[in-house]
């Protein structure tokens, strides 16, 4: 007999009919009740054991982290909390688990702690739940572009541009450590490395993937990203997923439609398809936030700020109004900011962010039009000659979650910006190529997908919404 996924055993209407599951002991109690998990569902299924006709060598094996094959009678539940439990008839232990050396032990435990034990951690209600949404919304990306004529573009890892110019990149090198090959100048001779040439792994596929826009239109890629900035905050990774689509004639009024309407979209698909593990987020969500101070607590609970995007229209608000409203709050007269806003020009952070969203419109806000000296050098310079046709999606409890711009399209003036930059110009000679031949206004943006992970799950550490996170001092499973 084949198994049964716990989670269509839970949904069914059928019962008293011979079924087979199999998944990993949570809990056995009173030498009868297994709580039985198969990571199809964060919701256990109840396995009545006989355990007057079960050998008491197996009982003993019956342990949490177990893994076991239960066959029996699928029958509706006595107990509370459940709709429908098994009668096992035939149990097997498929592997034991050392009850006294197993971490994962039905208890709280500390976030870092399982963070030590992220091989494990997966098994605990939280992180199987957060790793089902992650899927979910993982799918909900590809199902959107696709359904909208996008294009899957697989832009490389291994890059000898830096998109971003801040030189925060991992070298890719065969060449040796010791006796490493120089130049008469002392310098390290990339000639002789693998690729005959400086590589590093990619912060971006966008360059790449603007390539692609010329010629199909509409492309996406999605996929790793990596970035060597040595910080240990809650909100950076080194290596992390980015979604970034590129789009042939749009201007950065279409690139935000678009931003919006792919937000709402996966969110709302979450939403519908993760409803259990969702309210299980937003409980944990709520349960931490009692031990905070008031002025400390969230406003909204998880499923309230996810409504709060699907619900709201983004504000569309300039940069340069932004920084007058922000230079007239109360925070900033009153010195609360960490960072006080004092002229146009600052680079925004997080706390100026969350405030325009939370407390001035109170709904998700999309900034444009930002200074060009705190910008990249790809961004269109606008009229002003001072700011580019940047946007930036700011949400609640997060402020940044998308960076997009309006391309510059026109080659006179990017050529100028690389050089003013002191960018060498040859090697982007085959970006630069788009620009010469039939160059068109295309426009795109980059989504970090474990900050969209973070937001609609309500984590606060960004470590918690990966597999296996990579970070300073941090390279483990």
């Amino acid at each position: 007999m084949k198994h049964t996924k716990v989670k269509d055993l839970l949904n069914g209407t059928k019962t008293l009919h011979e079924v087979k599951a199999k998944g990993w002991v949570r809990t056995f109690r009173n030498n009868q009740f297994i709580a039985l998990n198969d990571g199809s569902t964060i919701n256990n299924i109840q396995c009545v054991v006989d355990f007057e006709n079960t050998p008491d060598e197996t009982l003993k094996r019956i342990t949490t982290g177990a893994a076991v094959s239960v066959t029996g009678t699928l029958v509706e539940s006595q107990g509370a909390g459940q709709t429908v439990e098994i009668q096992v008839t035939k149990l097997e232990i498929l592997g034991d688990s050392d009850p006294e050396k197993y971490p994962m032990q039905p208890k709280k435990h500390s976030l870092e702690f399982l963070r030590e034990n992220a091989h494990l951690r997966i098994r605990t209600n939280s992180f199987g739940a957060i790793m089902r949404v992650r899927s979910t919304l993982s799918f909900a990306v590809h199902q959107y572009f696709q359904e909208k004529g996008f294009f899957y573009v697989n832009t490389p890892i291994i890059t000898g541009s830096d998109a971003e110019g801040a030189g925060e990149m991992f070298r890719v090198t065969a060449l040796p450590f010791d006796g490493t090959p120089r130049t008469e100048d002392g310098q390290v001779n990339f000639k002789e490395d693998f690729f005959g040439k400086e590589t590093n792994l990619t912060v971006s596929g966008q360059l790449e993937g603007e390539t692609y826009a010329m010629a199909l239109g509409q492309i996406y890629t999605f996929g790793p990203t990596f970035r060597a900035e040595n910080s240990n905050t809650s909100r950076h990774l080194a290596e992390f997923w980015m979604i970034e689509p590129e789009v042939a004639f749009n201007n950065l009024a279409d690139n935000m439609d678009l931003a919006e309407d792919f937000i709402k979209y996966v969110i709302k698909y979450t939403v519908d398809k993760c409803g259990d593990d969702l309210k299980f987020l937003e409980q944990r969500l709520l349960d931490e936030e009692k031990s905070k101070p008031q002025a400390e607590r969230s406003e909204m609970s998880l499923l309230e700020k996810l409504s709060f995007v699907m619900d709201n229209n983004f504000k569309r608000v300039s940069y340069t109004e932004a920084i007058d409203i922000l230079k007239s709050s109360k925070p900033n007269k009153n010195k609360k900011f960490n960072y006080i806003i004092d002229e146009w020009g600052a680079d925004l952070q997080s706390e100026h962010e969350r405030y325009l969203v939370e407390k001035h419109f109170k709904c998700p806000v999309i900034l444009f039009d930002y200074p060009a000296k705190i910008k990249a050098f790809y961004m269109r310079l606008n009229e002003d000659g001072k700011t580019v046709r940047a946007m930036d999606i700011l949400f609640p409890g997060i402020g940044e979650i998308v960076g997009g711009s309006q391309r510059e399209e026109r080659l006179d003036v990017l050529l100028q910006k690389i050089a003013d930059l002191g960018i060498d110009e040859k090697e982007l000679w085959w970006y630069l190529d788009t620009r010469r031949f039939g160059t068109a206004v295309h426009s795109g943006f980059g989504l970090g997908f474990e900050r969209l992970v973070l937001f609609v799950t309500g984590m606060s550490n960004i470590r918690d919404v990966i597999p296996f996170p990579r970070t300073p001092q941090n390279a483990e499973f």
